[in-house]
């Protein structure tokens, strides 16, 4: 771990620890926002980034990562609170921090690159969306507002108490939208968050007092003080019952600590992270966290972009970022009992508003492709059920459609003359078939169609050379079309079979079957073998 820090400088320490508390102070409002946003208290956001933050930054894969709360958590963290109880969400955050090790350790951080763009943009803004419409309540100062876990029927919730609005919490509301679209117009060195809370909480103390729900009228007042570390009392019959949950959080909080990773690399020239390192790193960040009330953690890519563009230049910066808000919690925390709820919504909409990929969205929507059925799927079932059931029904679609286009992909043509040195001419008994692209399970049925019902007796090429892949189901149909041959009287003979498939035929025993002597590297070999069956009478000449 040492080695990390080779020629780390005192320069370079003091520039990650400007990064580390702007970027403190960026995960303050963040992290009990989204704490809120998931239904459970504001200090258990703050208990995250200081526990899971450090310990991310420590121990992950990535040199710029900064972890804690995030929005995309949100929907997922609030349906596992209503559904199982706050003590049982951390349970399942302890357990997804196992399967986040194991995931490591079983080197599946690259399987990343496998998760279609349509499918992630798809789920991204549909959470969005879920976030955006979760904070009209708070914003418009709306009472008695049931929380549901179907968007649907928060949306009926919404509109059956439109008619409790507070003009106050607008007001102040209002003014912290304002103050987050001015302040980055103005500087780029103060957090917009930052300026948006306390302008407008200043605003409600002075000219709305007692007038809108605060922090602490809602939650009580924030302890300043870590918790005690506790321990879960497990069984069998819990651990399966929490696994579900367990297995959507690891694997949202795998997907976004690796994209988030992904978006640091190339915002830093040089920067390369261990994907599988990541995954180990966030899953014990998620083991502790839990024991310190912590909520489950992930990369975050705001804040992630936010510690770059601040000049960070190690994992000192997301070290000690935890250590300014663990400083904050003990010294400042009595004071955020005054925070409106009105003033935390826009934070969390603009939140929704920056990580919805709408620019993306629209562009795969315009191209009018199976990835807009895709991505459309994605976003809806995202919405108007939950986030597992849209991921796994995106996967679905992304592999049908993908198979799909693989199997469009393989052409046959049966050679008509066939060139032999300068000369084109046409041999009676000889048929030549080529064959460009994949030959797998979806493909197979050209093979059946254009080679094997349309062969005539006598002596069957197949040119593969521009066949990169075969796969078992396609060594069947191969398989077939030679047992078809051979029970004519006929031969089949192979050119230009790259190194893979051939180990394929080899280790199915099919090489041995056509007979090794069969496969040729030149069309020159192939026709002169041919030539040389039909003469010796080898092969049935009684052309069909």
């Amino acid at each position: 771990m040492l080695n990390r820090f080779k020629g780390y400088t005192f320069q370079d320490f003091r520039k990650d620890l400007v990064a580390d508390f702007i970027v403190g102070i960026v995960a303050i409002p963040l992290g009990m926002a989204f704490a809120i946003a998931s239904g459970v208290r504001p200090e258990n956001g703050l208990y995250t980034v200081i526990i899971a933050g450090i310990l991310i930054s420590l121990l992950g894969g990535s040199k710029y990562q900064i972890g804690g709360p995030t929005g995309a958590f949100v929907p997922i963290l609030l349906g596992i609170v209503m559904q199982y109880g706050f003590q049982n969400l951390l349970i399942a955050g302890f357990m997804a921090g196992i399967i986040l090790v194991i995931m490591g350790l079983l080197k599946w951080g690259s399987l990343i690159k496998y998760i279609p763009r349509p499918v992630i943009i798809g789920f991204t803004t549909g959470i969005a969306v879920i976030i955006f419409s979760g904070q009209i309540a708070n914003f418009l100062g709306l009472k008695k507002v049931e929380k549901h876990e179907e968007f649907h029927l928060n949306m009926m919730a919404i509109a059956d108490k439109i008619h409790t609005f507070n003009w106050q919490s607008v007001a102040v509301a209002l003014t912290c939208l304002f103050l987050l679209i001015i302040v980055p117009k103005m500087t780029t060195k103060i957090p917009p968050a930052l300026v948006g809370l306390l302008g407008s909480t200043l605003l409600a103390l002075l000219v709305f007092p007692d007038k809108i729900p605060t922090i602490g009228t809602t939650f009580g007042d924030i302890p300043n003080k870590l918790p005690e570390l506790q321990f879960f009392e497990l069984s069998v019959e819990k651990l399966v019952y929490l696994l579900p949950p367990a297995i959507a959080i690891a694997l949202l909080g795998g997907i976004e600590s690796l994209l988030s990773a992904m978006v640091a690399d190339g915002m830093k020239e040089g920067s390369k992270h261990d994907s599988n390192k990541e995954l180990v790193g966030q899953g014990i960040a998620n083991m502790v966290s839990p024991l310190f009330g912590g909520i489950p953690a992930t990369g975050a890519i705001a804040r992630t972009a936010t510690n770059i563009r601040s000049g960070a230049v190690s994992k000192v910066s997301g070290v000690t970022h935890g250590v300014v808000v663990l400083l904050v919690l003990l010294l400042f925390s009595p004071y955020a009992s005054h925070i409106p709820l009105a003033s935390m919504a826009p934070i969390l909409m603009v939140v929704a508003w920056n990580m919805s990929e709408r620019k993306q969205f629209m562009h795969v929507l315009k191209t009018k492709t199976m990835d807009s059925v895709v991505l459309l799927i994605t976003f809806l079932l995202t919405v108007f059920t939950d986030l597992a059931t849209a991921v796994i029904a995106g996967l679905i679609l992304a592999f049908v459609a993908f198979i799909r286009r693989m199997s469009s992909s393989l052409h046959i043509n049966k050679v008509q003359t066939i060139e032999n040195g300068m000369v084109q001419q046409e041999y009676e008994g000889i048929q030549v078939f080529t064959l460009s692209g994949p030959l797998f399970f979806g493909s197979t049925d050209q093979l059946e169609e254009h080679v094997s019902n349309k062969h005539k007796k006598g002596v069957v090429i197949l040119k593969l050379q521009n066949v990169p892949y075969i796969d078992t189901s396609a060594e069947a149909a191969l398989l077939n079309l030679t047992n078809k041959v051979t029970r004519q009287n006929g031969e089949l003979i192979i050119v230009g079979l790259q190194p893979d498939p051939k180990r394929l035929l080899e280790k199915t025993g099919l090489a041995g079957k056509i007979g090794h002597h069969h496969f040729f590297d030149r069309m020159e070999e192939a026709l002169q073998r041919a030539q040389t069956l039909l003469r010796t009478k080898e092969v049935s000449m009684n052309i069909s």
